[in-house]
């Protein structure tokens, strides 16, 4: 449904004024690629002026997003690294749950002891 709203409101309009403009721009120009000679036909092409226009807005968007993309490198890296450490502490979560669970026959459960060298020890009793 969300689709075919986006589509309604913005592809449509946007085929428009494509459309348009490449029915307003057909006669052909010539790019060319020497810049010693621009006369030389040999480095030089002849395309109607919207396929110029278009296709260089197409290649600036993408080296837009190119750019942006190694600009983000940064924050890419510390999602990554801040989504191994929440992971690291979900799995330390589940082993903690599992060793609080009631173990034994006589419902003896482990409890975990203070920190000792940063790690959690656990130690196993009945409770009186």
């Amino acid at each position: 449904m969300l689709r075919k709203v986006f589509n309604a409101l913005v592809v449509l309009p946007l085929a428009i004024v494509l459309i348009v403009f490449a029915l307003a721009n057909r006669h052909f120009v010539r790019l060319s690629f020497d810049p010693f000679d621009s006369s030389d036909a040999v480095l030089s092409l002849s395309l109607p002026l919207f396929v110029v226009i278009i296709l260089f807005t197409m290649l600036g968007v993408a080296a837009g997003g190119i750019a942006v993309w190694f600009g983000q490198r940064r924050w890419r890296r510390a999602a990554r690294l801040h989504e191994a450490e929440a992971r690291n502490a979900r799995e330390q979560l589940a082993d903690l749950r599992l060793q609080l669970q009631p173990h034994g026959e006589f419902g003896e459960a482990q409890v975990p002891a203070p920190l000792r060298n940063g790690q959690l020890t656990a130690i196993q009793g009945r409770q009186s």
